[in-house]
């Protein structure tokens, strides 16, 4: 069966971006000129996903506003033959989205059990809004092959620096073909010392139905919410789970750094920024900022 369906959960606060998320989803934070959730969302369709539903919480009016149409602006931009503007901004409103509310802010787990009705009995697709992945075939693609494959689900990962793997949901693998592991178990943000790798779970998944039977049942954990790394664990005891090391480059914009980081990188990639972009950095680099002193 192929995966058509996906999950992008949008709900959380944003609170390591206010004030700025006072009033503006943190998923509305553009990158360059693009807002974040646009580049999740862009990856779900050119994968092949037909059906996509976001799940939001209070304060988050604004991600449906940008993915409707609006007349006023698209009639404004074309009277004016701004037509490159107005494509882009049809762009937003060309796929069909439902949207869903978590009424509590339960965790990861929970909202994406918030979809189950929208799934159904079909494998579906998880995406976080926190992990932008640039690749050749997108990442959510390279895992829907994987699937296809194995008709199980499957978990995209990466390894990162041993000092950090507290800040993830970490797998044990226990066989690896190419850069599909077969997991021994899961861990979410195990210590540094109590680590099993450094292979870390980013942000992108693929799930036969049967996660959500663990997650309707599933206790809170760490931090008093339900914990989808802990639902997966359940999972892999009834069904294999696999981890995919997806190829590409991942950046994390749920960070300041992350979110700087990424905005310099994407403007790197467009041909009619990058030139002024490197010597912007030149110059930033030699320049002397008095309230450092």
């Amino acid at each position: 069966m192929k995966v058509k369906k996906a999950i992008i959960p949008a709900a959380g606060l944003g609170t390591r971006f206010l004030p700025a998320t006072k009033a503006m989803p943190k998923e509305m934070l553009p990158i360059v000129d693009t807002p974040t959730i646009q580049y999740i969302v862009e990856e779900a369709i050119e994968s092949g996903i037909e059906d996509i539903i976001i799940v939001t919480g209070k304060g988050k009016r604004a991600i449906e506003d940008h993915f409707d149409h609006a007349f006023e602006l698209e009639d404004n931009l074309h009277k004016k033959g701004k037509m490159d503007q107005l494509e882009k901004v049809k762009q937003s409103s060309a796929v069909d989205i439902h949207y869903i509310r978590q009424k509590e802010p339960l965790g990861l787990g929970h909202a994406v059990w918030c979809a189950r009705k929208f799934i159904g009995d079909e494998p579906f697709a998880v995406l976080l809004g926190d992990d932008i992945v640039r690749s050749k075939t997108p990442c959510l693609k390279q895992m829907m092959d994987q699937f296809e494959e194995t008709e199980a689900s499957v978990i995209g990962v990466k390894q990162v620096p041993k000092e950090h793997t507290d800040r993830y949901g970490i797998i044990a693998p226990k066989t690896r073909e190419g850069r599909r592991y077969e997991v021994e178990h899961f861990v979410e943000k195990p210590g540094v010392d109590e680590a099993p790798s450094n292979l870390a779970i980013i942000g992108r998944y693929i799930f036969t139905p049967a996660i959500m039977q663990f997650l309707e049942n599933q206790e809170t954990g760490r931090g008093g919410e339900v914990q989808l790394t802990d639902a997966i664990e359940r999972l892999n005891r009834s069904e294999p789970v696999y981890g995919y090391e997806f190829e590409g480059d991942r950046y994390d914009v749920g960070d300041k750094l992350g979110f700087i980081e990424t905005t310099l990188a994407l403007a790197m990639e467009r041909e009619d920024m990058r030139k002024e972009v490197l010597q912007m950095m030149k110059d930033m680099v030699q320049k002397d900022f008095p309230l450092m002193k």
